[in-house]
């Protein structure tokens, strides 16, 4: 739909609005303080209408008019404002009355998302913000750049990784907080912000220039054993340009010749829907079973339409974190490629959900199916049960490297076990 559509739409909203309005202050219908206050749940409804949307499976939905019943909510809200006895708050009044609505499904996976929750939320989701490319943590007292992504301005600039942050836009950051630091660090692309750091003792300032930042989440690596090469693949998160990358390491391991490949989806959360199926279209044949969706009773089967497949040997690491879009992964592979699963029983989240942003920058994320895997089974509060149940050593914790991830040498043993079964 085009902007002007969109707008064209939200105005004739808006007036309907209006209209409703009008209508209701003509009206002599008054209520109890004790009425007003228990029925004030408009503010979802208007939200909505007027709102723009993204979704994490791709569905969009249309509203052309406004229904009948949203008269009442109109009348509940419009008395609240102008006869409740004291001075009323619009926005609390309609951020209360969505956060109660969405409260009232009991549902942990349906939020209502505001201010720096809804911009972390959305720009995970997207994959791409503007700012200076790095991580900043902060311990309660120190500000520090813990990871910096390659070609961003901050790497170009000089900073770098362990520089401690002690003023942004001429602002200590011993008087804010973390959320306010990371305002100030992200701004408009192509304008500039002045960062002062701590390292080894010795300030330097340094003035960066903010740009669109495409956050990675992927990596790829090759492990060598036993004349063998092992690709592998670590995805932090499906957001929306996963695919791509993920697809862009898969082909740079493929022209070093891999033999197999791991794909590490230990504590992803998930993400977008569609990016796991242009994943999965990567490795299954066309026409192959997904996943399947149900909706209200009703059941659909998401099949492989394209005509790439992959026939090597797959492995993938899952642990309790692993959920919803990780999980889609880790099952079709498991049924439909043969995929090893390595690791802990999976969070086992079974459900998806739509994303929208309100015309206020909240957003509004609620739940609209179920996901069953390709052969029909619901995981939904159960996870998934790997073939290999390791966990990780204690040593990994205490230093993080290959050598002491015993999950990740589990899978590379397995797998250069089973190439050396086929070629005998």
């Amino acid at each position: 739909m085009s902007k002007k559509n969109k707008n064209n739409k939200k105005k004739n909203i808006k007036n309907n609005i209006k209209k409703y309005i009008n209508k209701i202050k003509k009206s002599k219908t008054k209520f109890t303080l004790s009425e007003m206050l228990s029925i004030t749940v408009i503010a979802i409804l208007i939200g909505i209408l007027i709102g723009s949307s993204t979704a994490y499976s791709g569905d969009s939905i249309t509203v052309t008019k406004i229904p009948e019943d949203l008269e009442e909510f109109i009348t509940t809200y419009n008395n609240i404002k102008e006869n409740y006895y004291d001075k009323v708050k619009e926005d609390k009044l309609i951020d209360s009355a969505i956060k109660g609505m969405v409260d009232s499904l009991e549902d942990p996976y349906t939020e209502y998302l505001q201010n720096n929750d809804s911009k972390t939320f959305n720009e995970s989701v997207d994959g791409e913000y503007v700012g200076i490319g790095a991580t900043v943590s902060y311990d309660g007292t120190t500000f520090t750049i813990t990871e910096m992504f390659n070609n961003s301005p901050a790497k170009k600039a000089g900073l770098e990784v362990g520089d401690q942050l002690i003023e942004v836009s001429g602002k200590k950051t011993s008087d804010l907080d973390l959320e306010k630091v990371s305002d100030l660090i992200k701004g408009k692309s192509g304008s500039k912000v002045k960062i002062k750091v701590l390292r080894k003792e010795e300030e330097k300032e340094y003035t960066l220039k903010r740009s669109k930042i495409t956050v990675p989440s992927v990596i790829s690596e090759i492990f060598e054993k036993e004349d063998k090469k092992i690709g592998y693949i670590s995805i932090d998160i499906f957001s929306s340009n996963t695919d791509k990358q993920f697809k862009k390491e898969l082909k740079k391991l493929e022209k070093k010749k891999i033999d197999s490949l791991i794909i590490d989806v230990r504590s992803n959360p998930g993400g977008h829907l569609v990016q796991v199926t242009n994943i999965l279209e990567l490795f299954a044949k066309k026409n192959k079973v997904l996943y399947r969706i149900e909706k209200k009773g009703s059941v659909k089967k998401i099949k492989d339409s394209t005509k790439e497949s992959r026939n090597y040997d797959i492995a993938v690491l899952i642990n309790g974190a692993s959920a919803s879009a990780s999980e889609i992964l880790a099952s079709t592979l498991r049924d439909v490629n043969g995929a090893i699963l390595i690791g802990k029983t999976t969070y086992g989240k079974g459900t998806v959900q739509n994303a929208y942003q309100l015309s206020t920058g909240a957003t509004l994320k609620y739940t609209t199916q179920k996901w069953l895997t390709s052969k029909g089974k619901l995981i939904d509060g159960k996870g998934i049960t790997p073939h290999y149940e390791v966990d990780l050593d204690e040593k990994y914790y205490n230093e993080p490297i290959t050598d002491n991830d015993n999950q990740l040498q589990k899978a590379i043993e397995l797998l250069t076990e089973e190439k050396e079964e086929k070629s005998k």
